[in-house]
């Protein structure tokens, strides 16, 4: 046991163990004997790392990104401003300021482009000085919705609706018990006038609440979903559902209005993948020499469940359509629709994994998110939905090469059993 390696596993247990920094000593003298160290011993070991992982991420070119994903998280009132890349989880922009306006996420992404950061397009919520500072600092690079924010607010608006029309229906059966009670008495016209207000407010309720949940899941399955027409159709189909929430607005004006105007805002954004999508599936009928419809009906038909007869009811029209190619036409469709992103996704899983660090911090600065940053993107992914990323760091995903572990890209040589 040297220092050198126990230098190394003081950054072990920081970056790896989520350890505070009081907690490192205590497990240094419990399981080593070891109390030759302080706390301002431990800070320099980190402080003195974070001069060679700003070197690794100020070196890293980014010029392979192509789709970047954008967000903001809070630690001790102060913003956090997030980037990753989707596909390789990435991440390349953590800057803790002092504000979340244009200016500041301008100039940020600014700095980016002197790595080679020149994304096809970005994914970010309705944040206005996100959003504002792309289109000053790249203006050329649009910013798609993020469709997982307009699906949790219409959630979370059906689930206010159906638990008012339950406790509609609940108030409309306890009058009616009060009622029949009544009735044994020979005093049952004292509750009818509110029996029939509660069973009239029951029944608007319960239909709001029904109507709702259907436009709901016209969204969230027909118009959102990967699987579905051309972007023109979904814009039909969108503005319909906007126009059924108007209506119905009155009904519920503080719970619907907000859902429906920010929904009526971001039509053209969040519906900005399936301009992609149409891209990619015209090439696809182009190579395959087939009409675009057809392809369209058979991205349609992926987002059918294959254990209902509907898919196959549907899959057997498209066969005698287009015979054997058809199975060649799915999966050009199914890896198109693989590539394509709907929700920054990545970087709400960044800021999970962030606020584990953020709790130990009562104030973060630059050093600690640079260096949280580079053993972030250089950690190798124990575990993911994709196999393809498992075992290998954001980094190697991104440039496509191995690299050194990430202690070892600090300077430190590791220790290996004979």
């Amino acid at each position: 046991v040297t220092k050198h390696w126990i230098r190394q596993l003081v950054l072990a247990q920081v970056l790896i163990g989520h350890t505070s920094y009081r907690g490192v000593m205590e497990i240094l003298d419990a399981v080593f004997d070891y109390r030759d160290i302080s706390l301002g011993t431990i800070h320099n070991i980190a402080a003195e790392a974070v001069t060679g992982a700003r070197a690794v991420n100020d070196g890293q070119d980014l010029s392979n990104i192509r789709v970047g994903a954008h967000d903001e998280i809070f630690q001790g009132g102060k913003p956090v401003l997030v980037g990753a890349d989707v596909d390789s989880t990435y991440c390349y922009l953590l800057s803790v300021e002092d504000h979340r306006d244009e200016t500041t996420w301008g100039v940020r992404l600014l700095e980016l482009l002197d790595q080679g950061l020149a994304p096809d397009y970005t994914i970010a919520d309705g944040g206005r000085g996100l959003r504002a500072g792309q289109v000053a600092a790249w203006p050329g690079v649009a910013c798609h919705g993020d469709v997982f924010h307009a699906e949790r607010e219409l959630g979370k608006l059906t689930f206010y609706l159906e638990h008012r029309a339950k406790s509609c229906t609940e108030a409309r059966d306890k009058l009616e018990h009060k009622m029949t009670r009544s009735k044994t008495r020979g005093r049952g016209q004292s509750l009818s006038k509110r029996l029939a207000l509660a069973r009239r407010a029951q029944t608007k309720a319960v239909r709001l609440a029904e109507d709702v949940r259907t436009l709901t899941d016209w969204m969230q399955h027909d118009i959102l979903s990967l699987a579905g027409p051309d972007q023109a159709t979904r814009r039909q189909l969108f503005d319909f559902v906007i126009d059924q929430l108007r209506l119905r607005e009155p009904l519920c004006p503080h719970r619907i209005g907000p859902v429906r105007r920010a929904l009526e805002h971001q039509r053209d954004q969040l519906l900005a993948f399936v301009g992609v999508l149409d891209e990619q599936l015209a090439d696809i009928a182009a190579s395959f020499n087939v009409p675009v419809h057809m392809v369209h009906d058979v991205c349609e038909c992926q987002g059918i469940n294959q254990k209902r007869a509907a898919y196959w009811q549907r899959r057997a029209a498209l066969y005698q359509k287009l015979g054997p190619a058809l199975h060649n036409i799915e999966q050009a469709v199914q890896q198109a629709m693989a590539q394509i992103p709907r929700a920054s996704s990545i970087v709400k899983n960044i800021n999970s994994r962030l606020r584990n660090y953020f709790f130990l911090r009562r104030h973060i600065g630059h050093g600690y998110l640079d260096l949280l940053r580079f053993f972030l993107n250089h950690r190798r992914l124990i575990r993911s939905e994709r196999p393809e990323r498992v075992g290998k760091t954001p980094a190697e995903l991104l440039i496509g090469q191995p690299h050194g572990y990430w202690l070892e890209l600090l300077g430190y040589q590791r220790f290996c059993r004979n």
